[in-house]
């Protein structure tokens, strides 16, 4: 009998669905634009069975897909598990055999050394297939129509990285897709990867270089002519395992590094430059770019972790306070021969997360980004049902270069998870398009899918869409057009 703990993360809002399901057409209210022809695709944690060990986060549940094929002004869906190793092993044996969080020792030893990826954390589409992420592991490949699993993306063993990024970026100039891997000759090691795909699905660049000290490097941002990427220490260590401390742990008396790595063929270890700056808490990136001899890094700054399961390393306190986050445009100049950042700027008053753009201007000055809000002032009546714990209950857009912002509430008893852009037409100007998220109705314990003219999100949604089972709290998800994932002359069988 599957007994899950009765604790938060598998309580509520959160209790393990478990759920493969088709549904041909979703009771909706409002229009649903015409001009939407293609796939949304998401992925929550979602445990196939009790923990191993007593309790576990939810970061590691096991990937399950949800794809929203809209089409015809009708939605359709379809939800079906990352079948990863992990996933068919476990399902072999009826019980969970993996362990802890990252955490190889605690693992049952007849699956020692086999690949621990959840595929839980991003579902992406590129090259025909669909990408089933966890930065731990390669990606699994899926079958965008069908949704069936495939294999892990280690191109016949021609990458040598252990390890391949959740947040990979498309070059909008070459189409290539940019990627990491960090620990990526090992667990808690220094080495990382930088790779690049091609649009044929080839892996035609593999270089290696070394970071400042391991730490979760959850996400990154291109330029044109750079990889940028952002060490914080949200830090990790085998004496951590050792002693069956929780993966990561945050150390505020450590610097934040911004590496800004020449993205060439030629690379070496002694081109990047390394810039240093007092500690803070960034994970996520909206977007980055050149100008001049600038780079500008966007990400949602926190003066203090975000993450209370992984906690303190000297024992402080979670501080909700100090874990809100606002976009800040981190400067540096290549023009300059020190370690300083240019210049540190906040550029907003709201707190949020979760940031995105219109992904055609990635790597591009950009003027829009949406993400999800989180306002204390609004009222709440449920919490929950949010991957950090944290409330996401404003849908929110700023306007870089007014300064503008926009703010739409989902109401008290509701969150939200990560919006996702799809533009109007491959050639529409920037932010000209809808935004598509799913909202947690957290009293009544199901979901919605709401779709919104993407500048002009506080009139609130154009179509919303019912879901007639809960999702959990989903972490990343993309667009696709039909043509790109097989969905436009017939509908998957």
């Amino acid at each position: 009998m599957a007994e899950f703990p009765q604790t938060p993360s598998f309580t509520g809002f959160n209790t393990p669905s478990r759920i493969e399901a088709d549904i041909v057409d979703l009771a909706h209210e409002g229009t649903i634009p015409q001009g939407l022809n293609g796939a949304f695709y998401r992925v929550q944690p979602d445990p196939q069975f009790p923990p191993r060990l007593a309790d576990d986060i939810a970061f590691n549940g096991d990937g399950m897909i949800t794809r929203f094929h809209i089409h015809d002004g009708q939605v359709d869906f379809r939800q079906r598990w990352a079948k990863t190793d992990k996933w068919k092993l476990e399902h072999e044996a009826g019980k969970a055999l993996f362990g802890a969080y990252r955490n190889p020792l605690t693992d049952d030893e007849s699956v020692k050394g086999r690949i621990r990826s959840t595929a839980n954390t991003n579902a992406w589409i590129y090259a025909g297939k669909l990408w089933a992420m966890k930065e731990d592991s390669p990606a699994l490949l899926m079958d965008p129509a069908t949704m069936e699993s495939g294999e892990f993306a280690t191109w016949g063993g021609k990458m040598k990285s252990m390890t391949f990024t959740a947040h990979p970026k498309i070059d909008p100039n070459t189409g290539n897709m940019v990627a990491i891997g960090y620990a990526a000759s090992a667990l808690c090691s220094d080495d990382c990867a930088y790779m690049e795909v091609n649009p044929e699905g080839e892996l035609v660049r593999e270089i290696w270089f070394k970071v400042p000290y391991y730490c979760m490097m959850h996400d990154f941002g291109i330029t044109e002519d750079y990889l940028v990427l952002h060490v914080v220490p949200s830090i990790g260590s085998w004496e951590r395992l050792e002693k069956g401390l929780p993966h990561f742990g945050f150390d505020t008396t450590m610097p934040v590094y911004l590496g800004i790595i020449p993205r060439r063929d030629d690379l070496k270890q002694e081109d990047i430059r390394w810039f240093k700056r007092d500690n803070c808490f960034a994970s996520h990136v909206l977007n980055a770019w050149q100008e001049g001899t600038k780079v500008h890094f966007i990400v949602p700054e926190a003066k203090n972790n975000m993450f209370p399961f992984f906690p303190d390393v000297h024992g402080e306190p979670f501080n909700g306070l100090e874990a809100m986050s606002h976009l800040t445009d981190w400067t540096v100049d290549m023009a300059s021969n020190g370690e300083d950042f240019d210049s540190i700027t906040q550029l907003t008053d709201t707190a949020s997360e979760f940031p995105r753009i219109d992904d055609r201007f990635t790597g591009k000055k950009t003027r829009y980004g949406w993400g999800l809000e989180m306002d204390m002032k609004r009222p709440v009546e449920l919490k929950g049902g949010s991957a950090g714990g944290l409330l996401m209950n404003c849908l929110f857009l700023k306007d870089l270069e007014t300064g503008k912002e926009q703010h739409w509430w989902c109401g008290p008893v509701s969150s939200l998870q990560e919006p996702a852009f799809v533009p109007r037409s491959k050639d529409a100007p920037e932010g000209d398009g809808w935004i598509v998220q799913v909202c947690n109705r957290l009293e009544d314990h199901n979901s919605d899918l709401l779709i919104f003219d993407a500048l002009d999100i506080e009139k609130g949604p154009v179509a919303t869409v019912h879901i007639p089972i809960r999702l959990r709290f989903g972490l990343h998800g993309n667009w696709a057009n039909a043509e790109e994932v097989g969905l436009l002359e017939t509908e998957a069988a």
